[in-house]
């Protein structure tokens, strides 16, 4: 376990069901999903930033694309932290407007970090979001659980249609940061230490 950090916990009065399971506090902050490719954008360059820092990074984030593009719903995720890509939405063929995760996909992208954190550690683990798979039990929730057991800080976005699965997962309110590069860049290096290497 961590030891010798801040901790910004979700709720700074009353220790969350997570808390209390794993013995430590958690370090979870959330980006409000008011704009996706926005939203990714940001997360890719607070990323870029920390690892310049030297911060230990695992997770994956959105490949940014083009706004034309979001409205086929490809979906490339960035594996943190040597940039490894996986698409994680299926070809449906032309002419086809159905968003389509490739469940298959997700499973190894959420796979590959999980071994990641297990096998090298982090400093921080960042996520584009807290989605449906994710409410559902699946995706990346895992590594969310691991990370939390192992007293890492996590960064992740949250829509709002996902925020009362999340707040059920977590035991507690969630963190909600501002979409601001150096708020969040803030955040995540007290929570990481980063900022005082």
């Amino acid at each position: 376990m961590r030891t010798g950090r801040l901790i910004w916990p979700l709720n700074s009065v009353n220790t969350s069901a997570m808390d209390q399971a794993y013995g430590v506090r958690m370090d979870i902050a959330c980006i409000p999903l008011t704009g996706q490719v926005a939203t990714d954008h940001l997360l890719n360059k607070v990323a870029d930033r920390l690892a310049d820092d030297g911060c230990r990074l695992v997770g994956a984030l959105r490949v940014p694309v083009a706004d034309a593009e979001m409205a086929h719903c490809d979906s490339t995720l960035r594996l943190l932290p040597d940039g490894m890509s996986i698409r994680i939405s299926q070809d449906l063929g032309a002419g086809s407007s159905a968003c389509r995760l490739d469940a298959g996909a997700l499973a190894e992208a959420a796979g590959v970090a999980e071994t990641r954190l297990t096998e090298q550690g982090a400093d921080l683990v960042m996520l584009n979001k807290f989605g449906l798979s994710e409410a559902e039990g699946r995706g990346f929730r895992a590594l969310i659980s691991k990370a939390i057991e192992s007293g890492i800080p996590v960064l992740i976005g949250l829509s709002d249609p996902h925020r009362a699965a999340f707040e059920d997962f977590t035991g507690a309110p969630a963190n909600l940061l501002p979409a601001d590069e150096e708020h969040v860049l803030s955040w995540c290096r007290n929570a990481a230490g980063a900022g005082h290497r």
